[in-house]
């Protein structure tokens, strides 16, 4: 599994709007996605302006081939795009410890 971060900062003051299309995009467009197997947002308690979009795929490629060279990333992009205040950062990870495991 691959754990993609995107650190979003959005215009002032569009923090309803914002979370209303993030959760739009992500549950008709990303989520037919091949290889998309969930996601979670997180708002900054210090930071208004700041989200994480942590998003969970199959594979790499699933996301940087498969799903950015769709239609569906421009449809995405259409939903969520207007609020960015600067082009948002991300970055993949993948898991190599669990609590509890040796």
């Amino acid at each position: 599994m691959i754990l993609e971060v995107a650190d979003i900062r959005i215009r002032p003051g569009q923090q309803a709007q914002f979370e209303e299309a993030a959760h739009r995009g992500l549950s008709t467009v990303i989520a037919k996605a091949r290889g998309f197997r969930g996601y979670k947002v997180q708002h900054s308690i210090e930071s208004a302006d700041r989200y994480l979009l942590l998003l969970e795929w199959e594979t790499l490629e699933d996301h940087t081939v498969g799903f950015r060279g769709s239609p569906a990333m421009a449809e995405w992009r259409g939903l969520v795009a207007a609020f960015f205040a600067q082009p948002p950062f991300t970055e993949h990870f993948k898991l190599v410890a669990l609590p509890g495991t040796s």
